[in-house]
């Protein structure tokens, strides 16, 4: 069927969406506020009439050459969209499974959960805003309650408020506060805890010893990936009878130009991560969605789950992205976990993917399955 159709137009459209409720600093950023992040949108339209969308920031230049290809040129059910055809791979992936009838995750395989664990992404240091008043441990507090309510069941808590805005003493233990006050409020929850590389492998261990009874699920970046740092983390983990996760590889200090098989990612960043999974030391791969792509992203899965680690793109901070990675998670499998960010206003429709006790609902509908709202 996809040998049938050819692409005949490719418009842009810019939405943009809002969170829910002010997002405050981490331990390296200012407040993101209310967001009003623009996503610029690829609608892409053959000549027998199907249309598919999905977020693309590839300049016009890289898309209009396509036009007048077969779709089967440009995509494969198997394994996503042709090397040349990178620029529209999430709209492709849409575009092929509206043809074909069949939502995206079964064209990757089906082979994970349709309910995928997930988390918000959306606690920052709310104990410090607003800056005026600051409302402290109980700010963090009650932004978990709002995402409790809206489904979710796990928390990523922003840590490392030492590295910028407070001495380093008092920020950890601010940062061994809210953790133990969380867990404190939510006892049934997950915990991941997340310092964006904001400690050294010292400094952190004090913060680990604070919250060694809290049961953490995962701890992302505590410090810039290293064998020795990591090692005597685990040591200390296993010290302290802590199970949590590592998860790594978001950051790069390095830029891919031109792409490799990761995206912008260098292959020396990626098998650095090998290297240190190999040796026990890293759980979970965080490449971001976007930096790696989809189709390179489906395709490393099945090389994550033949080393024993588990994968979760990272996605902050458009909403439109976790619900991607829980296509993929249901359908390749070996996706730990979805990073979920709250919504507000937005143009799109997300209304298929339901959020209730912890995970995310992938729809049985054709393509992603998130429409426009003036859609007609």
């Amino acid at each position: 069927m996809l040998e049938d159709h050819r692409l005949a137009r490719v418009e842009g459209r810019v939405i943009t969406e809002t969170y829910p409720r002010w997002i405050g600093r981490n331990s390296f950023g200012n407040p993101q506020g209310f967001g009003n992040n623009r996503i610029q949108v690829r609608i892409l339209t053959t000549d027998q009439g199907a249309c598919g969308w999905a977020s693309s920031n590839t300049p016009d230049d890289q898309v209009t050459p396509l036009i007048g290809e077969r779709i089967s040129d440009l995509f494969s059910p198997q394994t996503g969209a042709a090397e040349h055809a990178y620029a529209i791979d999430l709209a492709l992936h849409d575009l092929a499974g509206r043809i074909l009838g069949k939502p995206v995750y079964e064209l990757l395989g089906a082979s994970g959960p349709r309910a995928v664990p997930i988390y918000t992404g959306g606690i920052y240091f709310d104990d410090m805003e607003p800056e005026d008043a600051p409302r402290g441990v109980h700010g963090v507090v009650d932004s978990c309650r709002d995402d409790y309510e809206a489904g979710f069941r796990a928390f990523k808590l922003k840590i490392g408020r030492g590295k910028k805005w407070m001495e380093p003493d008092v920020g950890t233990a601010q940062d061994i506060a809210v953790v133990r006050a969380v867990r404190e409020a939510f006892p049934d929850c997950r915990i991941l805890v997340d310092a964006n590389d904001a400690y050294d492998g010292s400094s952190f261990l004090t913060f680990l010893r604070g919250v060694a009874d809290c049961d953490l699920y995962w701890i992302e970046e505590p410090f810039p990936e290293n064998q020795d740092d990591l090692k005597r983390l685990k040591d200390e983990m296993a010290r302290l009878g802590c199970s949590a996760l590592i998860a790594e590889g978001e950051g790069r200090t390095e830029r891919a130009d031109p792409p490799t098989r990761y995206g912008g990612y260098t292959e020396r960043h990626v098998n650095n991560l090998f290297r240190l999974a190999r040796l026990g030391l890293v759980d979970v791969f965080l490449l971001d969605l976007g930096i790696m792509g989809f189709t390179r992203w489906r395709n490393l899965v099945p090389e994550l789950r033949a080393e024993g680690v588990q994968a979760s793109p990272h996605t902050w901070c458009w909403h439109i992205r976790p619900f991607y990675v829980a296509q993929l998670g249901a359908g390749c499998g070996g996706v730990a976990t979805v990073e979920g960010i709250p919504f507000g206003e937005t143009p799109m429709d997300y209304s298929h993917y339901r959020i209730a006790d912890g995970t995310v609902l992938v729809p049985d509908l054709p393509g992603f399955a998130m429409p426009f709202r003036d859609e007609p």
